[in-house]
């Protein structure tokens, strides 16, 4: 059976279901999204928007065959080949009883210069994260504190988190435009998402003097772009049109970090710097213990206490809901509300 077909099987199904129950019954709203790790991230967005009249069920595009992913999502309720073709159009075959839910990547910022980027941006039942996906989120850095007490249960703030990923997205900034700038165009190969990350990796970083990290980023991200300018010298105009329409969608040069790939700001920059935080953090704690006017044993049994409560820092960023205060998180609210409103 044609992808096709089974997702207008799916959404008749959908919706005749609902139609059959009472008139009190709750209505239910299938959001098919990529990943495991989604279902958890759109549950947050989706909760506050349910109610006695309707309810959302999260879950991947295929119990069949499992598979998984963005293109996933999108190829299996969707059909725009059609008029690539020069067949007839088809129908959305998402419907009001079911919606797609899928990471930006550089769809929200390439602004529909591909069919992938035109599917997430134009469908009225697709929904996406703003940032480039959902580890963004859980990055933000005014919660990172936050998840460094969930991790060591200590409150001592030793890093500004925010300040440092202020500096970190400044310096990122001007590459940053290039790389949408190359997306845009189709001129990608010759700077990729891949070579972008080789220049967003801080490198070696002290929690003490974490200055030097970011000018190195700073370093790294100059000698490309004196690279680039070489490369493309009369590519100065469409620059400074990407630049301002990137501003104009959101984008600040003190809020780069949040739309880079997000498993490289996760893996490569975020939980590193949490690792060595908490690390600091946690030995705090246990010194504070062991140098404690107490008996030996008390001693023991309270270090074995704290050191059972102890959490994983990977684990934790994971849970992290504090991107629930960010503006982005609130667009994606917006949206999921008009989309309800509209439906009424």
């Amino acid at each position: 059976m044609s992808h096709r077909l089974r997702g207008n099987i799916n959404n008749r199904y959908f919706e005749a279901a609902n139609a059959l129950t009472s008139k009190k019954a709750r209505r239910r709203i299938v959001a098919y999204v990529e990943s495991y790790d989604d279902i958890y991230f759109w549950r947050t967005v989706l909760s506050e928007f349910e109610n006695d009249k309707r309810y959302f069920e999260v879950m991947l595009p295929s119990k069949v065959n499992l598979t998984r992913g963005k293109k996933s999502v999108l190829m299996n309720f969707l059909e725009g080949e059609g008029q690539r073709t020069g067949e007839p159009s088809s129908e959305l075959l998402l419907g009001k009883d079911m919606i797609a839910c899928v990471d930006a990547d550089y769809d929200y910022l390439i602004q529909g210069r591909t069919q992938q980027s035109r599917r997430v941006l134009e469908s009225p039942y697709v929904f996406h994260t703003y940032v480039y996906a959902i580890e963004n989120f859980q990055c933000y850095a005014p919660s990172l504190h936050n998840v460094c007490v969930s991790v060591t249960l200590n409150d001592h703030r030793i890093f500004d988190f925010q300040e440092y990923f202020r500096q970190f997205s400044e310096a990122l900034f001007p590459l940053f435009v290039w790389s949408i700038m190359f997306y845009r165009n189709g001129n990608y190969p010759k700077f990729s998402i891949s070579d972008f990350n080789r220049v967003a990796d801080p490198g070696g970083f002290s929690v003490h003097n974490p200055w030097p990290s970011v000018a190195n980023v700073r370093r790294k991200v100059h000698t490309k772009i004196n690279d680039l300018q070489r490369q493309f010298p009369d590519a100065k105009e469409e620059y400074l049109a990407t630049k301002d329409d990137l501003l104009a969608l959101g984008v600040t040069p003190q809020t780069t970090y949040l739309y880079i790939q997000g498993h490289h700001l996760f893996d490569t920059v975020v939980s590193p710097i949490l690792s060595k935080v908490c690390n600091l953090l946690r030995q705090e704690r246990q010194n504070e213990i062991y140098h404690a006017t107490a008996h030996r044993t008390q001693k023991r049994n309270e270090m074995s206490c704290y050191e059972n409560s102890l959490q994983d820092v990977k684990a934790m960023l994971k849970k992290n809901s504090g991107y629930m205060l960010s503006e982005q998180f609130r667009r994606v609210q917006d949206d999921m509300r008009r989309y309800l409103d509209n439906d009424l």
